[in-house]
């Protein structure tokens, strides 16, 4: 009996150490996960701003590209427009050179005369 007074006498001052270890892994284990939270919004926070930055990002280059197009549209109807006049005036060139262009040409002429002003035409 004397071994099991002992045993019992030995546990007794052994519970509040094991109770205070037990209250300090609880604690260390609070601050790890508090530890962690802040990382993990950390995280969080670092995600949703490069996701703001894309779309941002996405938006701009979509804003870009409408205008890019827009302006392509207006060129296109620049190009189709100057290049009918082109069509036009070889057209008439053309024509300058065929049978009876210099008399084409001399009756085209007439037009842009001012009244009262003389022609004078070189040979």
């Amino acid at each position: 009996m004397v071994t099991a007074s002992k045993t019992k006498s030995s546990r007794l001052p052994n519970q509040p150490s094991a109770e205070a270890a037990a209250n300090r892994a609880a604690t260390i284990q609070r601050q790890l996960d508090r530890q962690e939270l802040h990382c993990s919004l950390i995280a969080l926070a670092a995600k949703a701003a490069l996701i703001l930055v894309g779309c941002v990002s996405v938006a701009r280059l979509s804003v870009a590209y409408q205008e890019r197009l827009e302006r392509h549209g207006e060129i296109a109807a620049v190009v189709n427009l100057e290049s009918k006049k082109l069509e036009t005036l070889q057209h008439r060139f053309d024509r300058l050179f065929s049978i009876g262009g210099a008399k084409r040409f001399l009756s085209e002429q007439d037009q842009w005369i001012a009244p009262n002003r003389l022609r004078v035409i070189w040979r």
